[in-house]
């Protein structure tokens, strides 16, 4: 193996930075799978990690980005062989072990994934951990009893790539999606994935929620934490249900029992780091299947690696729009 092109993130005298080096294979971290890495995405915890604007990573340095797809390069592990096409996201990816910014990549074999027939690489990551965490919550929603049936969902942070991805799938499953944003300028694009209404958070009044208000919705994917979740859950359905999948507004909840013990509303904490196998295979699945996105080529930009340094601003400033996925051959 030459040496190779990475994006290493190093931290010196408190301040974070990232830069493009040359690594060789003695530089790899353990793992039973080296991988040629194809194509890998930007997440917002990749911009958190590559800016220190998040206490993300765990060990300095460490070459970034959480997912990354690719085709084995060499494996010791019997499952793997050479010229497999495979998928890895979460676990310690790009924050306590090197990540998808890289040419190539060894991870453990337990965090690796077969590329799901219908999928292709880029596909792969153009759901990334953002379509998986958006599916992983789908299914733990709808095996809560959640169906289409019983009512109404929101979506917060609808313009990400968690939020637009769920719209999408929800919305291909036949529910009725309203899409919370504070973007009024994006509503044609939230429509157009399949959201039957917007809403603004401009609208809510956040600062006088009710323990119990008018129920509205039977379920909820929640990207934001903080006062909006706080609102989401007093407006619970009886037997509603929420997948708690973010904290971009904020990792606070302030709440009562009450919606949980007289309207049975359930909160469901959405783990897509560490869940392990057969569900995180099962979930890759149904991406593939019934819960692929169908506007995913709408939401999703492909940039050359040398350009990803310029994208995390995007999401530190809220301004990020679907999906990024970065291609690892293009300079």
């Amino acid at each position: 193996m030459s040496p190779f092109k990475a994006y290493l993130i190093d931290e010196k005298e408190g301040l974070t930075r990232g830069d493009f080096v040359n690594m060789d294979e003695s530089q790899l971290d353990p793992g039973e799978v080296t991988i040629k890495v194809a194509y890998s995405s930007v997440n917002f915890k990749d911009a958190l990690a590559a800016t220190g604007a998040g206490r993300v990573i765990r060990r300095h340095p460490c070459v970034g980005g959480i997912d990354l797809s690719g085709i084995v390069e060499s494996s010791t592990d019997p499952r793997y062989r050479a010229g497999d096409p495979v998928i890895a996201t979460s676990f310690d990816i790009g924050v306590a072990h090197h990540g998808g910014y890289a040419e190539y990549a060894r991870v453990p074999a337990e965090w690796v994934v077969p590329l799901p027939a219908g999928l292709s690489l880029y596909e792969a990551m153009a759901l990334g951990t953002a379509g998986f965490t958006a599916a992983l919550g789908v299914v733990r929603m709808e095996e809560n009893g959640l169906a289409p049936s019983r009512g109404p969902v929101i979506v917060t942070g609808a313009t990400g790539g968690v939020g637009s991805l769920a719209v999408d799938m929800l919305a291909g499953r036949g529910y009725q999606v309203t899409a919370l944003t504070g973007k009024e300028a994006e509503t044609a694009y939230l429509k157009g994935l399949g959201a039957t209404s917007v809403m603004f958070r401009s609208a809510l009044q956040l600062s006088r929620i009710r323990p119990l208000d008018t129920a509205l919705w039977a379920g909820a994917v929640d990207n934001l934490g903080g006062d909006v979740l706080a609102w989401i859950v007093s407006t619970m359905q009886q037997g509603g249900t929420i997948a708690s999948i973010g904290l971009a507004a904020s990792p606070a909840l302030k709440t009562t029992v009450m919606p949980f013990i007289l309207r049975g509303a359930c909160l469901l904490g959405i783990d897509s780091g560490y869940i392990s196998e057969p569900y995180r295979s099962g979930v890759w699945q149904r991406l593939a299947g019934d819960l692929r996105p169908r506007h995913l080529q709408d939401m999703t930009r492909c940039i050359a690696f040398d350009e990803l340094p310029g994208i995390f601003d995007e999401y530190i400033k809220g301004r990020a729009h679907g999906r990024v996925v970065v291609d690892l051959g293009r300079a």
